[in-house]
């Protein structure tokens, strides 16, 4: 599953660093980004360039740096505010006073912003960067104006909010400050603010914005041939794991919604097969369009349903669903066979076909994503999907479905059954399915083999990991923790591919454990709507206690605690399933918390002294799902990647998982591959054309 990457340049703790960054800021203030040089920083930070290229590489990782370090600081000032908001209305208040405050109109701070603003096009650095900027905005604004205006207006007025913010301060920019007003500015927005509140003020509103959790959604039914089907079967509850309050009761598929999917999935695919690449790709880019355009009301209803932060669903969940959505979407009209000459007799050529009927599982961490993930290759090569969500997080999976409709796909190309085990099972037994892409644990990836086997149908599984994270002594500190946090608690920990096994070099472990200390202490666990939470709840209490039993277990074993490790149960907390993120230190390979998969927020960092040592080490686990290396000699790095057991791997970065990168592990941890082009493989099939030019001979 992908995490953000929250800046290609180290984290600024370090004072020199930030020295770097202030020299950076005045040289492209004086000079703009073109005149930025590495030799004018450095003669204005006193210091070598040779030494600016130690700590960042080069100007772009550097100017980088100082355009995250700048946000940084924006982003600190907001969060200064929200402490004294006491409402909705207030907190919007503090982002419109925050973005438009005196300081933000002197022209040398402007000069700097509008230096990176010119380069974003063409600096994929800065890109990304402002990617985040902006999702920021448009997050925090979309939070508290649900309480405020109706949902479906919710991301129109966020969006215009941001673009007035935005125009009225380039426009004083490009004056040359001759029109630099900050009360006049913050005076228009608010009232354009105010005004728009003011006319949705008779509207009743509900107080939950997306209208599929309290009323639509009361009953989540299922999606059968284009529209929602109601059952009379039995139904289950799912929950905000954050609070305990109920968000839907679920009908569940039994046999005849499993029939009518796969009659409708019948019917469908052979319409859609019979489309070229080129328009079944233009169905998928139009869907990728639409959940970038509905990304505030998804990632709302997504960190309900799965307990993880806002931050994380509105910048991640949704959107890297949409990337998927639009490279299969460009690939589709690539899909092709080859030719193949045999002589002046003959020639042969081969023909990629769709598979016909298949089925995605789902797991409960990546609900939208993960639906995507397996829908989009499996559409864009002319198959139909018949998706089952996981029974913990539902909800998301028929929204997806809503939307492929709205988006041109026809009905039974994407159906999505709900339930439990037996709904998959019966997937997975089905003779006209013919592939089966299950996101899931071992045991369960299991028994899906051996009852696709039976009907030998094309399996592909990407199962759990106990994936290690090695630091060299050469490693950027800072960079390493960064890995290590984002490797542990992004999601709360509830990701398959996380780096639990933290390796770390004698040489550096004091310091590693210091800073590791710092940074896990100082993260915020909280509200999961909060835009500024870090840790939210676990998917469970159950899960909960499933992932407390093992830190019992790691302290009976003789792991030393270093932080951590209990529930959190005052006050707003004690109807909700939260944990404080956990490190454990002098832990030895054979313990518990080494060998098994957790899925949930606990480190466990292992000492080791050199390479071929921790490379042994790395390897001896029934897992090979994921491993990340963190050193500053690359060659070392290529050298240990290539003797890791692991199908997907990190250097110098951990859990990024590009969509045009394949994704999947070795051993247990699964078969096939998730993304890329290589996903292509697994949703197709090849026919063989011979073709005679001549007579045929015959000795009979």
């Amino acid at each position: 599953m992908q995490s953000p990457n929250p800046s290609s340049s180290p984290r600024l703790d370090d004072e020199r660093r930030q020295n770097f960054i202030a020299a950076t800021m005045s040289i492209l203030a004086e000079h703009g980004y073109v005149g930025t040089t590495l030799a004018r920083i450095a003669e204005r930070a006193e210091v070598s360039p040779s030494l600016l290229v130690h700590y960042f590489g080069d100007k772009d990782s550097l100017l980088g740096a100082a355009f995250w370090s700048l946000s940084e600081s924006l982003w600190r000032e907001i969060l200064r505010r929200f402490a004294t908001a006491r409402d909705s209305r207030a907190r919007l208040q503090a982002i419109i006073d925050s973005l438009l405050a005196p300081e933000q109109f002197r022209q040398r701070e402007g000069a700097v912003w509008l230096s990176f603003w010119g380069q974003v096009p063409y600096a994929p650095t800065l890109k990304r960067i402002q990617h985040i900027y902006q999702r920021r905005m448009l997050s925090n604004l979309s939070y508290d104006l649900r309480a405020l205006v109706p949902a479906q207006e919710v991301r129109p007025l966020a969006t215009a909010i941001a673009s007035l913010i935005d125009g009225t301060w380039l426009r004083a920019a490009l004056s040359e400050w001759q029109e630099a007003n900050s009360a006049a500015a913050r005076t228009q927005v608010t009232a354009f603010l105010d005004s728009q509140i003011a006319r949705h003020a008779l509207t009743d509103l509900s107080p939950v914005p997306i209208p599929q959790t309290r009323t639509e959604m009361k009953t989540c039914h299922n999606w059968i041939d284009g529209q929602f089907v109601t059952t009379n079967g039995p139904r289950f509850e799912t929950r905000n794991p954050a609070t305990g309050e109920l968000l839907a009761e679920v009908e569940t598929a039994g046999k005849s919604e499993h029939t009518a999917a796969i009659a409708s999935a019948r019917r469908g695919q052979k319409v859609w097969s019979r489309m070229t690449g080129t328009e079944r790709g233009r169905v998928l880019h139009k869907a990728a369009e639409l959940l970038r355009r509905d990304n505030a009301e998804l990632a709302h209803l997504e960190t309900l349903d799965t307990g993880k932060p806002i931050a994380e669903t509105s910048t991640v969940d949704i959107l890297s669903g949409a990337d998927a959505l639009e490279y299969f979407g460009s690939q589709a009209s690539s899909l092709s066979g080859e030719s193949i000459d045999l002589g002046p007799e003959a020639f042969g050529y081969t023909r990629r076909e769709p598979l016909g009927i298949t089925a995605g599982i789902g797991a409960w961490n990546y609900p939208i994503q993960i639906a995507c993930w397996k829908s989009a290759p499996a559409l864009a090569c002319g198959n139909a999907m018949i998706f089952k969500s996981s029974e913990m997080t539902p909800l998301t999976a028929v929204r997806l479905a809503a939307i492929y409709k709205e988006a041109g796909l026809p009905d039974g190309v994407f159906n999505v059954l709900h339930g439990a085990g037996d709904v998959g099972k019966r997937l997975c037994a089905e003779p006209e399915i013919r592939k089966i892409s299950l996101t899931g644990s071992v045991p369960t990836g299991i028994a899906v083999m051996r009852e696709a086997a039976n009907t030998l149908k094309y399996v592909t599984l990407e199962l759990g990991g106990k994936s290690p994270l090695i630091i060299f002594d050469d490693a950027d500190i800072n960079n390493a923790v960064s890995a290590a946090l984002l490797g542990n608690f992004y999601s709360g920990g509830e990701i398959c591919s996380n780096g639990t096994r933290v390796f770390v070099q004698s040489g550096i472990r004091e310091r590693f454990l210091s800073e590791l200390k710092r940074r896990v202490e100082a993260m915020r666990i909280g509200d999961p709507l909060a835009p500024d939470t870090d840790i939210g709840a676990l998917i469970s209490a159950s899960h909960l206690e499933k992932v407390l039993s093992y830190v019992k277990s790691a302290i009976n074993e003789g792991a030393t605690l270093l932080t951590g490790g209990k529930r959190l149960t005052d006050g707003t907390f004690s109807q909700g399933a939260f944990m404080q993120p956990t490190v454990f230190v002098n832990c030895r390979d054979d313990m518990k918390i080494a060998r098994e998969e957790i899925f949930g927020p606990v480190m466990t960092v292992l000492d080791f002294t050199n390479e071929e040592e921790v490379i042994a080490r790395a390897n001896a686990t029934e897992f090979g799902l994921a491993a990340g290396v963190f050193t500053s000699n690359l060659a070392r790095g290529h050298r240990v990647v290539a003797a890791l057991e692991a199908g997907t791997c990190w250097i110098n970065q951990y859990n990024i998982t590009p969509i045009e990168l394949p994704f999947g592990g070795y051993k247990k941890s699964g078969l096939g591959r998730e993304n890329s082009r290589a996903a292509l493989e697994h949703y197709t099939q090849i026919k063989t054309v011979y073709v005679a030019l001549g007579d045929v001979e015959s000795p009979y």
